[in-house]
């Protein structure tokens, strides 16, 4: 008698590799035509559409780094107190009123210009002012406590590259070089639908064997944090010809399609037959666990994702298959999950040739790495399992059985949505 496997990823047919999945993403999927120039204080999270050359230098002049005295290196003793004539005091914002000359120092202040000749700025804490001299403490390196002109970035240096998400920082230095506004991409539009006939919205009363529809916030979420404009479409029921006509018209008023549900094998699981019926699928089983049954492909000329059902499939899916679509229809870098190392707290066997990512706590043990806790249930439509862990320990195609004590790589939630 053949065993029944307990293993629903378990079904025949070659399987096809994240990594391999990835590259298909970036071969097929181009970036959306237009660049507009938006106001600095709009550009936050916007992809950058040009490359940016600094047209100044920044900063741009040499300053004094603390507040102290400015002073000629030569004119200091290496090895004992130098007392100097004090004839200035600059302020950040103006000019000193004259260069230094031999045995004289000026009082400046943090970002004030330095004075001609200058070359080395003592802290006021390494300093004694008495009246108009100042005692200086010996010890100082030239040039210490000074920013020379352009040291942070010189003028026509590359600044930002196009493609470039652009955060805080950012726009922090595009203030900076004098940017009013800012060359970026284009805002995706995204529709966003879930199918199955058991879905319905939170409010709705249930039925018995229904349930609400947490997918679509889930993803209306991690779309919005992407800066997409979302097209919610609602949910569409287990009938292809209402998806099919669904799909073709988001195909129309939209970037991109992302589904939640029925890409599976089911006789119900309509959303793969629609796409080969009406554009192109690239595949819909990926070697990894949890969501194998995940779907690229276009509904005429627009790209589609197809997720998962199961929640936790569908927010994993999104970050290896559709955020990697969305950045390449932007334009941007496409971006790769940092993983730590931490030490696996449990043990765990898996098939060889997928991969496999185990939702994890992690318990910080005061010393070494911290370690990886696993969460006690497993399953793929358990919520619990995102919001009560930290991230997820991937484990690559070639391991098998992971024991406690072992190094593993860790991925943090922020890395990955």
């Amino acid at each position: 008698m053949a065993q029944l496997s307990d293993d629903c990823f378990a079904f025949g047919g070659s399987l096809l590799g994240i990594d391999a999945a990835r590259r298909m993403i970036v071969e097929r999927v181009t970036p959306v035509a237009g660049v507009e120039r938006v106001p600095l204080r709009q550009a936050l999270g916007r992809i950058l559409g040009e490359d940016i050359a600094a047209p100044i230098a920044v900063p741009g002049y040499d300053n004094s780094a603390v507040d102290g005295y400015a002073v000629r290196f030569d004119d200091l003793s290496p090895d004992k107190p130098t007392t100097l004539h004090c004839i200035d005091r600059i302020t950040a914002g103006h000019d000193p009123s004259a260069a230094l000359t031999f045995g004289v120092a000026a009082r400046i202040f943090t970002g004030a210009l330095l004075p001609e000749n200058a070359d080395v700025v003592i802290m006021q804490e390494d300093c004694e002012r008495d009246g108009d001299r100042v005692t200086i403490r010996p010890g100082i390196k030239r040039g210490a406590n000074t920013r020379k002109a352009g040291e942070d970035v010189a003028r026509g240096a590359a600044a930002l590259p196009a493609g470039k998400r652009l955060g805080p920082a950012d726009l922090g230095l595009l203030a900076a070089l004098g940017f009013v506004e800012v060359p970026v991409r284009r805002k995706l539009t995204v529709a966003l639908l879930s199918t199955g006939d058991e879905v319905r919205e939170p409010g709705e009363l249930l039925r018995r064997g229904q349930i609400h529809d947490a997918n679509r916030y889930i993803l209306a979420g991690l779309l919005e944090r992407l800066g997409v404009d979302v097209s919610d479409r609602g949910i569409v029921r287990d009938e292809p010809a209402l998806l099919s006509e669904a799909l073709q018209r988001a195909a129309t008023e939209s970037d991109l399609i992302i589904t939640s549900g029925g890409v599976s094998t089911g006789e119900e699981d309509h959303v793969r037959a629609a796409i080969a019926n009406h554009g192109s699928l690239y595949f819909w089983r990926l070697a990894i666990k949890p969501g194998r049954p995940v779907a690229m492909g276009q509904i005429g000329s627009t790209p589609l994702a197809g997720l998962p059902g199961n929640p936790v499939a569908a927010l994993l899916t999104f970050a290896l298959v559709a955020r990697p679509m969305i950045e390449s229809l932007c334009g941007a870098a496409l971006h790769i999950a940092k993983q730590f190392r931490v030490v696996s707290d449990f043990p765990y066997k898996k098939k060889t040739g997928r991969r496999e990512y185990v939702r994890v706590s992690l318990v910080d043990t005061g010393s070494g790495l911290p370690r990886a806790r696993r969460y006690p249930k497993e399953g793929a439509g358990m919520l619990t399992s995102l919001t009560e862990t930290d991230g997820l320990v991937e484990l690559p195609e070639e391991t098998t059985r992971l024991e406690p004590g072992a190094e593993v790589s860790f991925i943090p939630y922020s890395e990955l949505i």
